[in-house]
């Protein structure tokens, strides 16, 4: 028999993971967690939970938390533009193939959990009380992205110092923050009285704004490495255009 070939020693690989992740337990699913805090859902003790993941599942997402890891080691040391797609498939011992089945751009290494986010958003928007202003709505709404940011500041801070610097990077996390306002509309519509929000400017200004200010607020954290406080910060910008 001859010696095994990439593909072999890839398998070799995926199997001793999917075992190594088995028997990792609680510990695994904190390490995940870690990178992917974002896909967990709202506890609400009213919804019945929902079923848990597949092994597949676990698996997949443990190799992407890994290959998330080697990436942001890499984007540190080298800076973002300048490490490839083969650079890190091959540190975390894939096949530019196998990356990706994980990820379908490099860029979704650091933003693919903006879509989680956006769910988690409209969520924590729609579980705030019918009477409460619209504006206080958004801003209380919001803490569930500054509990995210800063419950692994390192970890926060490196994504956010990332997107600062990178323009390329800022240019598709606004990109996708449009699609955020897309689904905030439609509610904050509804809380407004507002019966087409397509003819009525309201409540796209509203999310507009409301996420400008969380922009805002994050770059002057960001620049601060975290001194700042994130939601005195939001909370300063939300008031100043609020008047």
């Amino acid at each position: 028999m001859g010696l095994p070939g990439p593909a072999a020693a890839e398998r070799s690989q995926t199997g001793q993971r999917l075992g190594l992740y088995t028997e990792l337990g609680t510990e695994y699913r904190t390490r995940v967690w870690v990178y992917d805090r974002a896909m967990a859902t709202t506890s609400n003790p009213a919804t019945v939970p929902a079923a848990p993941p597949s092994l597949r599942d676990r698996a997949s997402r443990a190799v992407r938390t890994e290959v998330a890891e080697v990436a942001m080691r890499l984007f540190q040391e080298q800076g973002f533009e300048k490490t490839t797609v083969d650079q890190i498939a091959a540190a975390a011992g894939l096949s530019r193939t196998s990356f990706f089945r994980y990820f379908a751009t490099k860029e979704d290494v650091v933003l693919g959990h903006l879509e989680e986010l956006k769910q988690k958003l409209l969520e924590a928007l729609v579980a705030r009380p019918e009477q409460e202003p619209v504006w206080r709505s958004l801003r209380q709404a919001f803490d569930v992205l500054i509990e995210d940011a800063v419950a692994l500041p390192e970890h926060g801070l490196a994504l956010a110092r990332m997107m600062l610097d990178t323009p390329s990077l800022r240019y598709r996390q606004l990109g996708k923050q449009l699609g955020w306002q897309d689904v905030l509309v439609p509610e904050i519509a509804r809380r407004l009285g507002v019966a087409d929000a397509a003819r009525d400017a309201r409540p796209r200004a509203l999310a507009a704004a409301a996420l400008g200010c969380l922009n805002a607020a994050a770059d002057v954290w960001t620049v601060s490495d975290g001194a700042l406080d994130f939601p005195v910060l939001l909370d300063q910008a939300m008031n100043e255009v609020s008047g």
